[in-house]
């Protein structure tokens, strides 16, 4: 990096800085100081009079080229002094006062020169402001004064922060857009962020190897061709990339989000660019989502045969608003505890009318899904969002699940005290056995820094113990649905909501104490940061081939009850995964498959079996 010096007059909003003449003991390096800072101090190379020289138009030519002071510090040396040079003057050098108040410089030969004067001089990194000039003026649609006030309240996900950039607030619903077919059969934030999205689609897709897979292998026989999905999921790269899978083996999908925030503005612009219909955008109202959802349902010419549901709103919507839709609907496939707690409550009373699915309970999706993707995406949300560090911090999880084991482990292993509570003696004493102390909430609420909830249940944090909790603890859920936490109870008068960035709400009470409230109590990781695109393969890959199982399967083949998926789909997804490990698996041996009474392609365990 070059330095240059330059008038005061020449440049502007420049803090001066004066070079003065230093003592012997100032000259010495100096600890603390940058290396501008003692370039700054340091006189010409070639010595001399340690003050700066003045403007080229003030100070007398120099004795020679490339000599004496002017020449030392002049931008065509572009050299930085030395600290070496940092001493008095040659001794062999007098100083004379000249007559005319300035000073004179008197040689051993007797020559008399008159030395420049003392000027404010500014230092200026010569490089440093070119490239500040080339910064353009915006970052997307968000200007760079922006960026800078406001970079603490945005989000830190990459794609978040570019989704959360735009200056319209007008809603998507009042908008008249079309994609470059012309269609308007959708409704996203931006259509114009379609090709940032499919950016995103195309990174995913190399993290999603057994749904590419299946995408070239079944792609020309068209399993699913004829049918109509109509889906309700989290839009992400992830999700996309299952969406284009379907259509490529001949589905039509229709689609709305079943969260309000965690869509990815630019991933539904891709979307509904490439002509699916999408109704999605982040940060929706209630009555946008149901909105979004009936505009995927409510079509003229068009009705959905298959449903996939993604926390049992969607069917619970054709349910109450037009339940004659199931008699041409073939199935439901379901991948929440929340949704598949609905579809079992449907199937007991007797109100289910269509083969249902229940892909949360597979083994890919319990382990991998479940485990392996919260034990990763909890450390994410948190440190987005907070910025907070985990050694030394109490946590306390509620529920001791496939999600709550993922989210012990990972606390536990960042130096986290961690205490769980329970309600399944089964899952209390797993709890016990890996280390974590079970307790009561109410034992720990006052004490504990991190409040995470992972149940499927409703109020499991009441207002009593919001009000219990100490200053600045943090609240949030890692379960599908935002019952979890009693968030309506901190709607009252007398407590202040504070938005400190997106997604992060301090909730203040009368005396000061605060809380931070994540994501309002909706699901953290994907509200708030991403989660693993390989896990989500392996959900997504399980989920298409539900679907394909259910629109294909013979007629009687499934009555109108809630199904697991067939243990040899599920050691199939796991079989398309492996090659990206480099994985080889063994092969039984014909005595071997006979002695143990199994096929030598599996299923190789027993639906009871606990993995």
């Amino acid at each position: 990096m070059s330095v240059q010096v330059v008038s005061a007059a020449a440049t502007a909003k420049v803090p001066e800085v004066e070079l003065k003449d230093l003592s012997p003991s100032e000259a010495e390096p100096q600890l603390g100081r940058s290396a501008s800072a003692v370039s700054a101090m340091a006189p010409p190379a070639g010595g001399g009079d340690p003050e700066a020289p003045a403007p080229a138009a003030e100070r007398p030519p120099a004795p020679g080229p490339g000599s004496g002071p002017a020449a030392a510090l002049s931008p065509a040396a572009g050299k930085v002094p030395q600290a070496s040079a940092m001493k008095r003057s040659d001794p062999h050098h007098q100083h004379q006062r000249h007559r005319d108040g300035g000073e004179a410089l008197v040689s051993p030969d007797g020559t008399v020169t008159e030395a420049p004067r003392t000027v404010k001089k500014q230092i200026q990194f010569a490089d440093q402001k070119q490239e500040f000039n080339k910064r353009p003026t915006k970052i997307g649609r968000r200007s760079l004064s922006r960026s800078i006030s406001q970079s603490s309240t945005d989000s830190y996900s990459s794609a978040a922060s570019y989704t959360d950039s735009s200056d319209d607030e007008t809603s998507p619903r009042d908008k008249q857009q079309k994609n470059s077919k012309g269609s308007s059969d959708f409704c996203v934030k931006n259509i114009k962020q379609a090709e940032f999205g499919r950016r995103e689609i195309e990174i995913a897709e190399q993290e999603m190897p057994a749904l590419m897979a299946l995408r070239k292998r079944a792609q020309g026989e068209k399993p699913l061709a004829g049918a109509k999905i109509v889906g309700c999921t989290h839009i992400t790269a992830q999700t996309a990339v299952l969406m284009e899978t379907l259509g490529a083996l001949g589905a039509q999908c229709r689609w709305a989000a079943c969260n309000i925030y965690s869509t990815l503005n630019e991933v539904a612009a891709a979307l509904a660019e490439s002509g699916f219909p999408v109704f999605a955008w982040k940060g929706e109202s209630e009555d946008d989502f149901w909105w979004c959802i009936d505009r995927c349902v409510n079509v003229e010419g068009w009705q959905p045969n298959m449903i996939l549901d993604d926390g049992g709103d969607l069917t619970h919507w054709i349910y109450k608003k037009y339940p004659n839709m199931f008699k041409k609907i073939k199935g439901i496939v379901e991948e929440s505890v929340t949704g598949v707690h609905r579809l079992y409550q449907l199937s007991k009373a007797g109100k289910l009318c269509v083969p249902a699915m229940n892909v949360n309970d597979s083994v890919t999706k319990q382990k991998f899904d479940n485990l392996y993707c919260c034990r990763e995406s909890i450390l994410d949300g948190l440190k987005r969002t907070t910025d907070m560090m985990f050694g030394g911090k109490q946590v306390v999880v509620c529920g001791y699940g496939e999600v709550g084991k993922g989210c012990c482990a990972a606390l536990k292993a960042m130096g986290s005290i961690v205490y769980v509570t329970e309600i399944d003696p089964i899952c209390a004493l797993q709890a016990c056995m890996d280390g974590f102390r079970l307790v009561k909430l109410n034992e720990v609420i006052r004490q504990v820094d991190i409040v995470i909830t992972c149940t499927g249940n409703k109020n499991v944090v009441t207002r009593e113990h919001l009000d219990r909790m100490k200053n600045s603890c943090i609240v949030c859920n890692m379960g599908h649905s935002n019952t979890e936490i009693d968030v309506a109870s901190l709607r009252t008068p007398e407590l202040t909501w504070e938005r400190v960035r997106s997604q992060v709400d301090h909730v203040i009470w009368p005396d000061g104490k605060r809380i931070v409230l994540l994501a309002e109590g909706r699901l953290l990781n994907l509200s708030c940061s991403t989660v693993p695109t390989f896990v989500l393969s392996i959900t997504a890959t399980t989920q298409a081939l539900a679907l394909i199982e259910l629109y294909n399967a013979p007629e009687g083949r499934y009555k109108q009850d809630v199904y697991l998926l067939p243990k040899k789909m599920d050691e199939y997804v796991a079989s398309l995964h492996l090659p990206t490990f480099d994985a080889h698996l063994t092969e039984l041996t014909d005595e071997q498959a006979k002695y143990l009474g199994l096929n030598k392609n599996g299923p190789f365990k027993p639906n009871y079996y606990r993995y």
